[in-house]
């Protein structure tokens, strides 16, 4: 769900700061007091197209920040972000979008840089707005199969896996195959030039490291006189009369004559003696270092060779050692295939009828679970119609199933199945069913919509559903059924609603009244939550106007009194 949502310098808001809460959130106010101006900001947030024109006058930036509460480590938006990389901590995402006045825009989704697009990607799964005229997912074609396989669960959903599971091997199969059957010209000279990689690689004979180790010997020897130096101070200060050997001997010689006679010395004489033995040791080890170390200028030459040689390899074939000895490897692979071009072909052929067997087998078990699927699917959006009013529309599922084309060879088998399905309504008696996306009253489309979110919203999987003045262009009891609905939505995800309908504004959980001001000469938006009477005269004000009358408060109140009983239901 959205928690917070922070907004600074965006069109008419200077600053705002507003809390969400869980269930339903309706907005209201006077028209251009800024409701859809924060649903404007939150689909930028998650998204949106910016422009310089959402920045408040006078101002560098508009910036807008919110903060998403994810209940699930399963929920979409978490797969989603750790493809990009992003770190969730306790389920919570941040969100921060600026545009400047130059128009351009600076994204960050828990402080890391992302750009729009990844924003949209993360966006999509958290908020899903709705307005009047927009287009959404229900209304894309596209959708409607996902959609479909979501609403028929885990049944479904797994024999799609079981098919993506074969149509991943076949799609590899018939790529291999394309491959080989290319221009037999084409595939002569890329024989020709594998065969010259893979001897050049052959010839380097390479070792694992081998680049590491180079390049630490050509450090050494680049620093040998400095090395030598060292060494050489090293031996001469701890071996010979009166160095440091010689005097830390006659430390322990001493100590070891104190401790005969005082006990309380023999800890500090067993250190000293610790101390000598090994700093002789060391000294051994040192002069015999030094007696090693010799320069070798040829040496350093066959390192530079060498270390070029690899180098070279590495622009053409890989970064490291590793991935031009699994190059090489694969090439190899690829010269025998080449070579034995027809009788790879033929068995490839075979398994690729084997895989289109196995794929119409699991298309066709998944076709008919989905047309189950449907059947449920229909009746369940029939009966939310006929909660809203309109029992006389016929919903129907198109299905357009490829298995016959498949197997005529006349169409590739598709990622996501045999099946093409959308949506198809008729809202008036006797009239054919048409695709939803062609369906535009106002007053019917906000109907048919709130029917399709009351069941989609529970396996969708959405944070936040937003409606920004859906219930244009109906009253009465459509107004009240059409609350109703809202709010059963708002039980499976959170919503933010904004309406000028009091049915709506009665039911919700939470109340923000949104207002302006002029001051200074500018204009300011402010949020406000109501309570117990602030609700009352606001609804009133919504049923009748300016003027609140006994009659009004009292039609108010009975509405607040009616949403409070349907809400225990």
């Amino acid at each position: 769900m959205l928690q917070e949502l922070s907004i600074r310098n965006f069109a008419i808001i200077e600053e705002l700061q507003v809390s969400f809460e869980k269930g339903l959130t309706v907005l209201t106010g006077e028209t251009g007091a800024g409701k859809s101006i924060i649903i404007d900001a939150i689909h930028l947030l998650v998204g949106g197209r910016g422009s310089s024109e959402f920045v408040r006058h006078g101002e560098k930036k508009a910036e807008i920040e919110g903060m998403f509460q994810v209940e699930s480590r399963h929920h979409p938006c978490v797969k989603k972000a750790q493809e990009f990389g992003i770190d969730l901590e306790e389920e919570t995402i941040i969100i921060r979008r600026e545009i400047s006045s130059s128009g351009k825009s600076v994204c960050r989704i828990n402080g890391k840089l992302v750009t729009i697009a990844m924003l949209r990607e993360v966006g999509s799964t958290l908020v899903d707005i709705h307005g009047q005229h927009e287009h959404q997912e229900l209304m894309d074609a596209n959708q409607h199969l996902r959609l479909l396989d979501q609403f028929g669960g885990a049944e479904v959903l797994a024999a799609k896996e079981n098919y993506a599971e074969v149509y991943q091997r076949y799609e590899q199969t018939a790529k291999a195959l394309s491959q080989l059957s290319e221009n037999e010209q084409q595939m002569a000279h890329r024989l020709d030039l594998i065969q010259f990689q893979l001897s050049e690689i052959q010839k380097a004979e390479l070792r694992l490291h081998e680049d590491e180790e180079l390049t630490e010997e050509r450090r050494k020897l680049g620093n040998f006189e400095k090395l030598y130096e060292s060494v050489q101070n090293a031996a001469n200060a701890l071996q010979g009369e009166g160095k440091g050997l010689d005097w830390l001997g006659l430390a322990m010689t001493s100590l070891e004559t104190a401790a005969e006679i005082d006990e309380t010395y023999k800890g500090v004489f067993e250190t000293a003696a610790e101390s000598f033995y090994a700093l002789e040791d060391a000294a051994r080890h040192i002069s015999s270092e030094l007696d090693s170390l010799e320069f070798d200028p040829n040496r350093l030459n066959l390192i530079e060779t060498r270390l070029n040689e690899i180098n070279q390899l590495k622009r053409k074939y890989g970064e490291s050692i590793e991935e031009i000895i699994e190059y090489g490897a694969a090439i190899e692979e690829e010269i025998d295939t080449l070579t034995n071009r027809e009788t790879h072909i033929e068995k490839l052929c075979k398994e690729l009828a084997s895989y289109e067997k196995d794929l119409l087998l699991e298309g066709e078990q998944l076709s008919l679970l989905r047309k189950k699927a449907a059947e449920k699917l229909t009746e369940a959006i029939h009966l939310e119609l006929k909660q809203l009013y309109m029992d006389k529309t016929v919903f129907d599922i198109h299905f357009e199933t490829s298995i016959e084309k498949v197997s005529a060879g006349q169409k590739r088998f598709k990622k996501e199945g045999l099946d093409e399905v959308e949506f198809y309504i008729s809202t008036n008696p006797g009239e054919p069913v048409k695709p939803l996306s062609k369906v535009a009253s106002g007053g019917e489309m906000s109907r048919i919509m709130l029917a399709m979110k009351t069941i989609f919203s529970q396996h969708q999987g959405i944070t936040s559903i937003i409606f920004d003045e859906v219930d244009t262009g109906v009253s009465g009891r459509v107004a009240q059924a059409i609350g109703e609905k809202i709010y059963e939505v708002a039980v499976h995800s959170q919503v933010l609603c904004i309406s000028h309908l009091p049915q709506v504004a009665a039911i919700a959980d939470t109340h923000l009244y949104i207002s302006k001001v002029l001051a200074d000469g500018r204009t300011r938006t402010f949020v406000e939550p109501l309570e117990n009477e602030e609700k009352v005269r606001e609804i009133g004000r919504m049923i009748s106007g300016v003027e609140m009358t006994d009659l009004t408060k009292q039609h108010a109140k009975e509405l607040l009194d009616l949403a409070a009983s349907l809400k225990k239901k």
